[in-house]
Parts: structure tokens; sequence; C-alpha cells
């Protein structure tokens, strides 16, 4: 694994990433995959970082939980974001649309009502809500284009 600290050129958004190595990053930012958890822009350029380097003479730090835990949200958070579709308030209708087989199944995300909560829970539509912390911010739209 490989950490980058990250730079959006859309917003100037600093943020760091993990990787699995640095030939990943290169295929996924190739491929506008990496999107920046602020404005969700895909210009992102990689900061120039200093390695950290352990000596021998040193123990190793206990890792920090609640950094991990951070850290661990808004990748989730970059994971939603780049490989679900927002569909806004539209999430009931397009759940049962892939549960009854009306259209192709895919990765989805959105808002409902408690009413609509319930109606799929009885329905058996598998549904869960995303907690706040690992929803991406709603994707804006442009003037004359819809939501993805």
């Amino acid at each position: 694994m490989i950490r980058y600290a990250l730079l959006c050129s859309d917003c100037e958004h600093g943020f760091e990433a993990w990787f699995a190595s640095s030939a990943a990053y290169d295929t996924q930012a190739k491929r506008k995959l990496v999107a920046c958890p602020d404005c969700d822009g895909r210009n992102v350029t990689k900061q120039i970082m200093a390695p950290a380097v352990r000596t021998s003479e040193r123990k190793a730090a206990e890792p920090d939980a609640e950094a991990l835990a951070k850290e661990f949200v808004k990748q989730a958070r970059a994971h939603v974001s780049e490989n679900f579709d927002y569909v806004g308030e539209d999430f009931a209708e397009e759940a049962r649309a892939m549960y009854y087989g009306e259209t192709e199944d895919r990765p989805i995300w959105g808002e409902t009502t408690a009413e609509e909560r319930e109606a799929l829970k009885e329905e058996g539509v598998p549904a869960l809500p995303l907690p706040a912390p690992f929803a991406p911010k709603k994707p804006k739209r442009k003037a004359g284009r819809a939501l993805n």
C-alpha cells in the first residue's frame, strides 16, 4: 500500500488517498477514477511528499485509531462517489425497478422518506441507509444536464 498526498486542480483542495501501488494510482488517475472528496473534481495530481522513514533506533508509533477511522470513512466516501450512481429522490423507484428486473442492476445511492424506506423493507427490496459520514457530496446539476 502507498499513500499519496493529492491536490484537486478544480478547487485546490489537498487530500490523501491510499493505493495498492504507484501503478494502481497511475491507472486510476489516467482513467479519471481519482476524485476530490470536496468537489468530485477529476483533475487530481500528486503533491510532493517526504517519505516516512523509520530508523531501527526508534520504535514504530502506535496507530492512531481516530486517524485510521477518518481515513476509512474518507476512502469509503470516495468509493461510493466513484462507483455508485447518485439517483437523488428517485432512490426508491430505481431500487424497485432493479429488484423487479425492469432495469439493469447497478450500485446506486440517494434519498428516501421514512415511508419509502419502510415500503422497500416490506417488499423485500434490498436497501440500507448510508450513514451520513459515508455519503459523498451530492453532485451539482449542470445547466441542461440531469444528474448521472
